[in-house]
């Protein structure tokens, strides 16, 4: 019997699928973990049976032996996949912030790419009937933090999809930040922009799938037809680094978990005129400006806020804000992950520097209030409030949305 090299690597992919939540050793035997992408593939890509495929992904969107799953499906006779759409960064991830790739046909596969970046309602929806699609798949790892476009880009591809009569499919990955619980202010509707299109906290602590459920029920005034393939063995306690999987840099300033880690607190000093670290090889671990001295550092270590260090740093960024110069300011050393609050965290730096450096400043357009949700993070700051008092404000808030969040959520 001769199989073609299509069939062959539909076994081959199967196989891995079934075997690769195996433990990493006998030495340490753990639950078996498995994507919403491996349970698909796992189960010959049923639930796509005589559909045409169409996939919202990016460069994370790959198995555990880092094959991208458009590669992987293309060459699958069991699913006919035949156009990818791409988010922000692009489907293979080669823009910067705030870009993507435009339109193009990928030269791996050949299949058309579609760029969704900053599209949403109709001329989206327009996007899918023209690709020709009945069924969007969605398949990218988020990072747990309202302000990263990612969980956006689905909410608009389910709206979208819903106007087009297309049927959604949304693939699960880890919170690589634990989905312990919702942290931060919650998003007031009058801020809603691409960073924030709905009323969830600023650390969400939830999976995409998750969130799709939540996005469906709660706000989209009609729902699109969802399914969602959900993982197995996930537990929400736990960091990404529990599962063996590999981490591919969801954009290009997320190089590592540790990124992720600090993220959700830190992006806030995209809304000052302090550098969030963009341009170094520790974006959101670095932060500083020209003029700031050890005080900052010295200032935030007083605090003795919970799984954190702070030490006093110099570093010149090679783009983005202060770029080729010396700057000074902090870095962040996360040394208890459990008991580290990122948000907190953030907020407390925002505190300390404005009160260390006579230089402190928002970004004029107030970037920072449609970061944090609302203006409550900015005007209490201003006023000289504490980080205790800053993080009472929205305590109200986040109690409601943690309270309609449970009703979402698939995993212990």
């Amino acid at each position: 019997m001769r199989l073609s090299r299509r069939a062959l690597l539909a076994a081959t992919t199967a196989a891995a699928a079934l075997t690769s939540a195996s433990p990493a050793s006998a030495a340490e035997p753990r639950r078996p973990l498995r994507t919403g992408f491996e349970r698909l593939a796992a189960d010959g890509y049923a639930q796509l049976s005589g559909a045409r495929v169409g996939i919202v992904t990016n460069p994370t969107g790959v198995t555990r032996d880092v094959r991208h799953i458009v590669d992987v499906m293309h060459a699958d006779d069991r699913v006919n996949l035949t156009a990818v759409f791409g988010p922000e960064h692009g489907f293979r991830g080669t823009a910067q912030a705030g870009g993507s790739e435009g339109r193009y046909d990928d030269p791996a596969t050949g299949l058309p790419v579609y760029d969704t970046y900053l599209k949403s309602g109709r001329p989206l929806a327009d996007i899918f009937t023209a690709s020709g699609v009945d069924t969007v798949v969605f398949d990218i790892q988020d990072v747990g933090a309202r302000f990263y476009t990612y969980i956006w880009t689905l909410y608009d591809c389910m709206e979208a999809a819903q106007l087009a009569g297309k049927r959604f499919v949304v693939l699960d990955r880890p919170n690589p930040v634990t989905g312990r619980a919702a942290q931060g202010p919650v998003l007031h509707k009058e801020f809603a922009t691409f960073v924030g299109r709905q009323p969830i906290s600023q650390a969400h602590g939830m999976t995409v799938a998750e969130l799709a459920r939540l996005f469906n029920a709660e706000f989209l005034t009609t729902p699109v037809p969802l399914e969602t393939v959900r993982m197995t063995g996930w537990k929400r306690s736990e960091f990404y680094d529990a599962w063996g999987l590999p981490w591919v840099p969801p954009s290009p300033n997320m190089p590592t978990p540790d990124t992720a880690l600090v993220y959700s607190g830190t992006c806030l000093f995209e809304g000052t005129n302090l550098s969030e670290g963009r341009g170094t090889t520790r974006p959101f671990e670095l932060l500083g400006a020209e003029g700031i001295d050890g005080r900052w550092a010295a200032a935030a270590g007083e605090l003795g806020l919970p799984g954190v260090h702070f030490r006093e740093a110099y570093f010149a960024p090679t783009f983005s804000k202060f770029q080729g110069k010396t700057i000074g300011g902090v870095q962040i050393h996360v040394h208890d992950r459990a008991a580290y609050d990122p948000v907190r965290t953030g907020i407390a730096l925002l505190v300390t520097a404005k009160r260390a450096w006579s230089g402190f400043g928002w970004r004029p357009d107030n970037w920072i209030d449609k970061l944090t949700g609302s203006s409550l993070v900015r005007t209490m700051i201003d006023a000289g409030a504490s980080t205790d008092e800053v993080v009472a404000g929205w305590q109200q808030e986040l109690a409601a949305f943690r309270r309609m969040r449970k009703e979402y959520l698939l995993y212990k």
